[in-house]
């Protein structure tokens, strides 16, 4: 009798049935208070994202099938986009739907099994920006070869901007650095690094030309992949490639490799060599321009004394001694033809004369006296003219030769002479520079500015 079957059997007082509501509302508040947090893992299946951007879909082993939802204030925090077919480790509560009287997972906290979930989100992230074109090299921008202002995007408690500083003042103390703090890890540190790239750009954009910000570093010190995840953010790689400042991406160590690397004009391995970058040693610029200017002063040199060895072997070419006598010929051969150009004119003039006074003796009429007279005025007046011109181009030419021969003679080598220098000659004719071409007791030849001078050596000294 004390079995509850028998006592049910037996119960004297009728029992209340209950309502499907109250049973469901029942069966829920069971649920809820036994399986307040599962793990459950299964394959995803009939994935639907609704509107309102909460996340429905179903867990299946194979055998049975289990719902599961996870609603918006959830699912931001999941750092992939689930999909059917996957793999999946999920945490949440069981509870009931009353009004179908079906009961569903509401999930917390979702995984991918046998791979980080960061990994995925990281691999849909990168497929998807790079589609859009994000990554393209065509779109990033080059690098200023010598920045004279540098932002940095960092912590300013980090390691990241003590290093950068620390590089920047031992390569190129010249550089100004303006540092814009923000947090690199962390739910808000993604939204705080693009707000910074735009605060760097609107401050460029209303600022003079020297105030400007040439390069932007964006980074931080090394870390595990959940605390560099910021930089894995869309909203991060969208700030980089809209920012009209080229971007340095300088996140972790060199085995590090973000969104915000491909997303940038370039990418540094560590924040130090993110300075190393932007910031040219100035004694590398400094001995660079000093083996330029050796090399310059070398060059002027080398053809200066190529020049000097010239100018020497023309001074001993025929045109130099030929060329002046050649003149003086056409001299006289002008001064020549001068006295027969005015000896002819002359003489023409005078028989013209004649032949006019002639004419004018065998015209008796009294009228042509004046007009006699008027022609001999206008032909004393061209015979004057005429010797007046003849003397000017006489005189013209004269002062033409003689202009050229004291050009000549300044540019002729064998001026030099005459000022108390001389050439020295071996028996070869070769010419002689210094004394380690002659040999005691060998016979030179001294040119002088008159004349020569036949020498034998005794000694040569260096």
């Amino acid at each position: 009798m004390d079995s509850p079957l028998f006592a049910a059997l037996f119960d004297e007082a009728e029992r209340r049935a209950l309502t499907v509501s109250e049973l469901n509302a029942d069966i829920k508040g069971l649920l809820e208070s036994r399986f307040a947090s599962v793990w459950v893992e299964g394959e995803i299946r009939n994935f639907v994202q609704a509107t309102s951007g909460h996340w429905y879909f179903s867990l299946t082993d194979g055998d049975t099938i289990l719902k599961a939802a996870c609603y918006k204030g959830q699912n931001y925090r999941i750092r992939f986009m689930p999909s059917d077919g996957l793999h999946v480790r999920c945490r949440g509560r069981v509870t009931a739907y009353e009004k179908r009287g079906e009961y569903q997972l509401m999930v917390e906290s979702l995984e991918p099994v046998g791979e980080g979930a960061l990994t995925v989100a990281f691999e849909q992230i990168k497929a998807r920006l790079f589609a859009e074109g994000l990554f393209d090299e065509a779109v990033k921008r080059p690098l200023p070869p010598f920045p004279r202002r540098v932002g940095i995007i960092t912590s300013p408690d980090g390691a990241a901007v003590h290093d950068i500083m620390t590089v920047l003042d031992r390569r190129a103390r010249s550089v100004s650095v303006v540092v814009i703090p923000t947090l690199v890890q962390g739910e808000l540190a993604a939204a705080q690094i693009a707000a910074a790239i735009r605060l760097a750009n609107e401050f460029c954009s209303g600022c003079l030309e020297h105030e400007r910000i040439d390069v932007l570093i964006v980074g931080r010190g090394g870390g595990s992949a959940e605390d560099l995840w910021a930089f894995n953010e869309e909203r991060v790689a969208r700030a980089i490639r809209s920012s009209q400042i080229p971007v340095i991406s300088a996140v972790g160590h060199e085995v590090d490799f973000t969104i915000a690397d491909l997303a940038a004009d370039v990418r540094a391995a560590t924040p130090s060599a993110a300075a190393e970058i932007v910031a040219a040693s100035e004694e590398e610029v400094l001995r660079r321009i000093s083996q330029l200017s050796g090399d310059l002063r070398r060059q002027i040199e080398y053809l200066m004394l190529s020049a000097h060895a010239d100018l020497q072997s023309l001074e001993m070419a025929p045109v130099f001694t030929e060329f002046p006598i050649r003149i003086r010929d056409l001299r006289h051969r002008v001064d020549e033809l001068s006295s027969r150009a005015s000896a002819r004119t002359v003489t023409n003039l005078r028989s013209r004369r004649s032949r006019f006074d002639e004419a004018s003796a065998r015209l008796s009429p009294i009228g042509l006296s004046a007009k006699v007279a008027s022609n001999r005025q206008r032909l004393a007046l061209l015979e004057h003219r005429s010797t007046a011109a003849a003397a000017e181009l006489t005189d013209g030419r004269h002062r033409r030769v003689e202009n050229m021969m004291a050009r000549l003679d300044a540019l002729s080598p064998l001026a030099v002479l005459t000022r108390g220098y001389s050439i020295t000659q071996k028996e070869s004719g070769e010419i002689v520079r210094n004394s380690h071409q002659i040999r005691e007791g060998e016979r030179l030849s001294i040119r002088l500015s008159a004349g020569k001078i036949e020498a034998d050596v005794v000694r040569a000294e260096e």
